[in-house]
């Protein structure tokens, strides 16, 4: 099988397999980027449904804190009664169970001083009596929440009972800030990454966040809008706080999440730009290889054709020494310059040929002339110029190299016809382009190989290299800067090559 010929078929299967390749694994890369989204989806859900039992495990605890309070002062109202029914020394009332109160407490703090808050004794509490004699200052401030009892025994004499809550209680007020605070660091600082808004009530007021870009936090505008995508994201979480009220949590999919999104995009880009660089680069290398090839080729072509040209020259002027028909010998004489033409052509290829101002219609007029002595009298040459003011229309070219793509045109026109036909050409211009519209009436070709055709090897015919229209392309279009072209064909009728030149800009000096 001849791979060239069939590249357009291996370059369907390759984009095949390819496509194959990149969609398994995008499938793949976007199966597990789903099963990480839902792991991180249901941490975030376990994270809201913790943080929902630890807001009720605050608010339990803060009932439980609110019957322990009333149930403490219940004590040290008790507590208290008892000190009154002892100072009240009322005869032959037993005072055994107030004792026993008064000897069991072990918690409630208690200070005992006279009128002027000279401390005489104290219970439950630590301090050095040598320093601190009396009651006042911070430690009298730390007694003042209930009122003081007064003790009477004697008339001339009082006392007073100084008490506060217990020692547990205080201990467990601390415990009920600390986790209030705990409590909402934890939702800020979460486990899960996941940005968090921590409001008031009313939603308007921001009391903590966490896992938000500082530029988002110190602009209240992207507050804002970070606020309303995350209730239209997530419904709030409500939590009733003890001795703080009600606070709304708002959050949305974390960092990780969101980018996990875009993760499988990100791959198909990359891997796209990835192929495409690859085939950038590699149809360049081939390009510039086979440009080489050319060149090499062509150059050794000429080298090869200019020993034995210089020889045919000797015989011709030696054969017209010995008196051979003149009218042979010129024609014989015309076919070497031809050849030397050809030569001049192939040295040209791989070099920078020199661009000429010329007059199109004249270069194409005389090729014709030639060519037309040398085809069958079937076919007839028609040469349209359609020149502005009768003036002539004129193109910067190369004119050994133009002329061989006018020559490959109409041999492939040729070959179309079976050398049975018309070939027209017509010449035209306008601002910036000169057009060659060259027609014939041979057998077409198929609207899907206008492309193929002038890659190089490509041929219809048995001995055929499928050259010809490959180098009138890489002349057109490498050389001239100019396009070359199906501009219509249809199967049986004929077909139309267009060749266009830019008009300036490309002279050498």
């Amino acid at each position: 099988m001849n791979i060239y010929n069939h590249q357009n078929k291996l370059k369907f299967l390759l984009s095949a397999i390819g496509i194959l390749i990149v969609s398994v694994s995008l499938w793949y890369t976007n199966s597990l980027v789903n099963q990480i989204r839902i792991n991180e989806r249901n941490n975030m859900e376990l994270w809201a449904n913790t943080i929902v039992k630890k807001a009720q495990l605050v608010s339990s605890t803060d009932s439980l804190f609110r019957i322990l309070k009333i149930e403490e002062r219940k004590r040290v109202s008790l507590l208290a009664k008892a000190y009154q029914k002892i100072s009240a020394n009322i005869p032959d009332e037993d005072l055994t169970f107030y004792l026993d109160l008064l000897r069991d407490n072990t918690t409630i703090p208690v200070i005992q001083t006279n009128g002027k808050r000279e401390i005489l004794s104290k219970v439950n509490i630590e301090f050095n009596s040598d320093t601190v004699t009396y009651l006042r200052g911070q430690l009298l401030e730390d007694f003042s929440e209930y009122k003081p009892i007064v003790l009477e025994y004697l008339e001339s004499d009082k006392f007073y009972l100084y008490y506060k809550n217990s020692l547990i209680y205080s201990r467990i007020q601390q415990i009920i800030d600390d986790l209030n605070k705990s409590f909402l660091e934890e939702i800020v600082l979460n486990s899960a990454s996941v940005p968090v808004i921590v409001t008031d009530s009313t939603l308007s007021k921001i009391e903590q966040y966490g896992n938000i870009p500082p530029q988002i936090s110190k602009d209240s505008t992207l507050l804002a809008e970070l606020i309303e995508q995350m209730q239209d994201q997530n419904p709030p979480i409500i939590i009733n706080l003890p001795q703080s009220g009600q606070r709304y949590i708002l959050y949305k999919d974390s960092q990780l999440q969101t980018r996990l999104k875009y993760f499988p995009v990100a791959i198909l880009v990359a891997m796209a730009i990835f192929i495409i660089l690859g085939y950038l680069i590699f149809s360049t290398s081939r390009k510039a290889e086979q440009n080489q090839v050319w060149a090499g080729l062509a150059k050794e072509t000429a080298h090869q054709l200019g020993t034995p040209l210089s020889s045919m020259m000797a015989w011709i002027d030696l054969l017209r020494m010995q008196g051979v028909d003149d009218s042979s010998l010129d024609e014989l004489e015309k076919d070497v310059h031809r050849l030397e033409i050809i030569t001049d052509r192939f040295s040209k290829i791989g070099s920078i040929p020199k661009l000429n101002l010329s007059d199109v219609g004249l270069l194409v007029n005389d090729f014709v002339d030639y060519f037309k002595a040398r085809t069958s009298k079937k076919v007839q040459y028609t040469i349209d110029i359609k020149a502005e003011n009768g003036m002539s229309i004129l193109a910067p070219v190369n004119e050994p190299l133009f002329g061989w793509v006018i020559e490959n045109l109409c041999k492939n026109a040729l070959d179309a016809m079976a050398g049975d036909g018309k070939i027209h050409i017509e010449i035209t211009e306008d601002s910036q382009f000169v057009n060659l519209d060259i027609s014939d009436t041979g057998k077409g070709i198929p609207s899907n190989r206008f492309r193929s055709i002038f890659h190089p090897g490509y041929t219809t015919k048995k001995r055929g290299w499928g050259l010809g229209l490959s180098l009138a392309d890489r002349i057109i279009t490498n050389y001239h800067k100019g396009k070359i072209f199906v501009k219509k064909s249809v199967v049986n009728q004929g077909t139309t090559f267009r060749v266009q030149l830019r008009k300036s800009g490309l002279l050498q000096k």
